[in-house]
């Protein structure tokens, strides 16, 4: 009688690694399986609350109901991203996006989030974007200082566009021009823009004026002012640097030089000083 040729026999002591073996494999087969089930039950959960009449079916009922459901599966916070920010206060910027590691993912609203943080002075424009399985990234287009704008008694700092950034720390942004009276924000771009080709007027001012919400008057440090005229201070500034390179305008003891008058100009001297010629 022939023999029948058989395997090699399994012994009692190698089926509990050949079960822990088995066992890894049905877990990853298991997986992709486990995804699909969470996937249906997303899209169950939205057509129930499409079809519901009932308050239950708000959207945000709705986020939590999911957020809820499939952090079993793993949809969990774990990694907060922030790019962009170099002055925005982190404590309140954390606060703003309102999500914590181990909440729900899917129970985050980045549009309530967008919304929150582009409340802080100091972003002009925020994007936030979830990113499935686990991490939330938040990119911050913060506001520029621009200058610092003195208004009965106060200082604040401004950005190019005249919003009011903020009023603490000032002492960081000390290099920066000061721009002072009511409507000065509004005006300042244009102004600093006409200086920022003449580096050395731009040492000798200690503040702009805005004068009547129409024009400048620039307060040098030797106590003279500079009277500009409305809507031409770019070619008034040219005209006075060239009076300065001639004639070193600038350096004389002067209490105003007037270039209100395109034809003209009017300087006053110092009380006490000869008029000059």
């Amino acid at each position: 009688m022939p023999r029948v040729a058989r395997g090699p026999r399994t012994s009692v002591n190698d089926r509990p690694g050949r079960l822990k073996l088995l066992l890894r494999r049905q877990k990853r087969l298991l997986r992709p399986a486990g995804w699909v089930a969470s996937v249906l039950l997303v899209v169950s959960l939205v057509l129930g609350a499409i079809h519901s009449n009932a308050p239950g079916g708000t959207v945000a009922t709705l986020r939590e109901r999911l957020g809820n459901a499939t952090a079993a599966a793993g949809l969990r916070v774990t990694d907060v991203v922030i790019q962009g920010r170099a002055n925005t206060p982190e404590p309140l910027l954390r606060a703003a996006i309102g999500v914590s590691k181990g909440d729900p993912i899917l129970s985050f609203s980045v549009e309530m989030a967008r919304q929150r943080i582009e409340t802080l002075s100091w972003v002009q424009h925020a994007t936030v974007e979830r990113r499935l399985p686990s991490t939330v990234v938040v990119y911050l287009q913060e506001r520029g200082p621009f200058a610092i704008w003195q208004n009965q008694g106060k200082f604040v700092l401004i950005d190019r566009t005249g919003a009011v950034v903020t009023n603490e720390h000032l002492a960081e942004f000390h290099q920066l021009p000061l721009v002072v009276g009511p409507g000065a924000p509004a005006a300042a771009a244009a102004l600093i823009d006409a200086l920022t080709d003449h580096p050395d007027l731009q040492k000798r001012i200690t503040a702009a004026v805005r004068i009547g919400e129409r024009r400048w008057n620039l307060r040098l440090n030797n106590g003279a002012d500079v009277m500009l005229p409305e809507g031409h201070e770019a070619q008034a500034i040219a005209r006075l640097m060239q009076l300065q390179q001639d004639h070193a305008l600038l350096d004389r003891p002067l209490a105003a030089i007037d270039m209100r008058l395109g034809d003209r100009l009017v300087v006053r001297p110092r009380p006490g000083e000869n008029k000059p010629t």
